[in-house]
């Protein structure tokens, strides 16, 4: 779900808390050793993406974060915050050549760099909390 989260509205906010969970405690945080992603360099995206970053001259970036049932990916165009929210069950990485992640959920997609060990890094944290939460059969959705 592509939503924008520049404003507090509280029904986008219930949408997107009911997709991916509420925001870990400051306590889970810090056990975790950070849910955020450092800064990430988008290389390429699915078009309904592109058409919003294309409309300003900025360098496209976005940060990831990691939720209970799933991440959201930030992005800015002009003077909004746009969020792909993505549920484990929907999550796909993939690791390409020459440093490049890739987010897929549905027909939307993210490239990202991967040129720092910090983001390699984090990368493998997301997987491994993938891995140990993400639900195991239709029952547990």
């Amino acid at each position: 779900m592509l939503v924008n989260v520049s404003y507090n509205n509280k029904e986008i906010t219930r949408k997107v808390d009911a997709e991916v969970g509420k925001p870990f405690t400051l306590k889970e945080r810090w056990a975790m050793g950070g849910i955020g992603s450092p800064r990430l360099f988008i290389t390429e995206t699915s078009i309904e993406i592109r058409n919003l970053l294309i409309l300003d001259n900025n360098r496209d970036q976005c940060n990831v974060e990691i939720r209970p049932k799933g991440i959201i990916v930030r992005f800015r165009s002009l003077l909004e915050t746009f969020a792909l929210v993505i549920p484990f069950y929907k999550l796909t990485v993939y690791k390409g050549d020459l440093a490049i992640f890739s987010i897929y959920r549905d027909h939307y997609f993210i490239k990202v760099q991967a040129d720092t060990k910090a983001v390699q890094k984090f990368f493998r944290k997301l997987l491994d909390y993938k891995a140990d939460n993400a639900p195991t059969s239709v029952e547990d959705l």
